[in-house]
């Protein structure tokens, strides 16, 4: 993923309770959804199960449509070098050479390794000046996953990963997202999420700024996940091993000592925070 926005304004309204009840086959919850704006499916592979938000956790300190809020293009990084080496080594890791890639909420940068290639590597994001400027992608696309979160134009099964670098704080609808990315991954196919404590406090919603700690928003990810069936059980990670540097002081230290060393090595640098989980096959 690059460092670009998922999403704009508040979610849309849905259908009503009773139609929402028909939907997911449970009263309360489809009143629930249709409240809310998600929208339930059934349970089966790739349905939305649960609801893990309830409607206040969805809101946003600032309601303005975030077409304007990222109208200008940000040609930065938002979290610092260390962080985003981890999050290379990670994609060095789990994305297949050669695979076709979706970059979700992605910029001028999608942190891909260098050396890697890919088949094709489609950008998705909120500003189209920011995208054009990627060199790693194929073709790109601007989409707001708040205002729509399905009904992606891919087919079924055409990624071979599914990448997000520190923007899944500002979906509205995580669960209708993480729907979407079961559909268009091929079974076998890994969707990685990285974020650290970096945010645009006024647009995360308010489950991620209320959170108390990383591991918090840890689980909350692991959630997301969990909430669609057909994701193998979610892993987190908070740290990558990275090639040609020296192992860190903790894990050369005994007892307390590793203890104090692993807070200082996390207040060092902007925390890493991994949490990926692959499509079942079929």
């Amino acid at each position: 993923g690059g460092d670009g926005p998922c999403s704009s304004s508040e979610a849309s309204s849905s259908s009503s309770s009773s139609s929402s009840r028909q939907a997911c086959g449970a009263s309360r919850s489809g009143a629930r959804a249709a409240r809310s704006g998600v929208l339930l499916r059934a349970t089966q592979s790739g349905g939305i199960a649960r609801e893990v938000l309830r409607k206040p956790d969805r809101t946003k300190v600032d309601l303005t449509d975030d077409r304007d809020f990222y109208a200008f293009p940000r040609l930065v990084t938002h979290v610092d070098d260390h962080f985003l080496a981890q999050v290379t080594q990670l994609y060095r890791e789990r994305v297949p050479p050669g695979g076709v890639v979706l970059d979700l909420c992605s910029s001028w940068v999608s942190h891909l390794p260098p050396e890697v290639e890919y088949s094709k590597v489609v950008g998705h994001g909120m500003n189209a000046a920011e995208l054009a400027r990627n060199p790693r992608l194929t073709q790109f696309y601007v989409r707001d996953l708040n205002t729509a979160p399905m009904g992606w134009e891919a087919k079924d099964d055409t990624y071979d990963a599914v990448l997000c670098c520190v923007s899944v704080q500002y979906l509205q609808q995580p669960e209708a997202v993480f729907s979407e990315i079961h559909r268009v991954l091929k079974p076998g196919g890994v969707a990685i999420f990285t974020f650290s404590n970096r945010m645009f406090p006024t647009k995360a919603i308010a489950a991620w700024r209320d959170a108390p700690s990383g591991y918090a928003r840890t689980q909350l990810v692991k959630q997301y996940f969990m909430a669609v069936p057909g994701f193998t059980a979610p892993e987190a990670l908070t740290q990558v091993a990275l090639p040609n540097r020296p192992a860190p002081l903790s894990t050369r230290l005994p007892g307390p000592l590793s203890t104090l060393a692993k807070l200082f090595e996390r207040t060092a640098s902007d925390p890493f925070y991994a949490v990926l989980a692959y499509k079942e096959a079929r």
